[in-house]
């Protein structure tokens, strides 16, 4: 892969990436999200399982679900599912209303699919809200997430629903063969480039390189 065949999603594009359990979408979104302008923008990590790798960044703030961050830096929040539907989708419509953060999505399916989501996902290019949306179940998420994707990354899939659902936005016969442990596809829309993607660097060197990224702490204004 040479660097005419990658570039990097900008403040005004969403990925998706999708795979199983396992097979090493979310270190592949983490490593993406290591590169996005966090220097220069908010950006919001939506945890819903409380995933190890998501919550090892030693400088990462925590917010809840009325906070809303101002300045440039690195935040994460941990919505219950279902329980916190009413919120989440309250959270979102201020982003919409706020504009300008990053939003990084541990697992699709469990974010509610209202309003909020939907106008961050079809009105996010012009409002510069940027989004990692990670699943392991395509077939369960909102239709929106593929539809308004600027790239996809494909990791393994078992399921035939799941695969059947990434078939229908990826470029024809690009399901058809198995990839290597902790590989990927990566399809570019704009470019209509489609290129396999070697296993991203260890979970180390991604936290190290956030870590020397991030800001120190600032108060959040609400």
């Amino acid at each position: 892969m040479s660097d005419d065949d990658f570039r990097m999603p900008t403040t005004r594009q969403r990925v998706v990436v999708m795979g199983r359990t396992g097979a090493g979408k979310t270190q592949k979104g983490f490593w993406l999200l290591s590169h996005s302008p966090f220097d220069r923008q908010p950006y919001v990590i939506i945890d819903y399982k409380g995933d190890d790798l998501l919550n090892a960044v030693d400088r990462v703030q925590e917010i809840g679900l009325n906070e809303v961050p101002r300045h440039a830096g690195l935040y994460i929040l941990h919505p219950r599912p279902v329980d916190d539907d009413d919120a989440m989708e309250a959270w979102m419509r201020r982003v919409w209303d706020r504009e300008r953060i990053g939003l990084f999505f541990d697992e699709m399916y469990m974010v509610p699919e209202k309003g909020g989501l939907q106008g961050i996902l079809t009105q996010g290019r012009s409002k510069n809200i940027p989004a990692i949306c990670l699943t392991q179940r395509p077939a369960r998420v909102s239709r929106f997430v593929f539809s308004e994707a600027d790239f996809y990354s494909r990791f393994h899939l078992n399921d035939r629903r799941d695969q059947k659902t990434v078939q229908e936005f990826l470029p024809e016969g690009a399901t058809d063969f198995a990839l290597p442990e902790y590989h990927s596809q990566w399809y570019d829309v704009g470019k209509n480039k489609l290129i396999t993607f070697a296993p991203v660097p260890p979970a180390e060197e991604i936290l190290s390189r956030i870590d020397d990224r991030l800001r120190p702490n600032r108060r959040i204004l609400k």
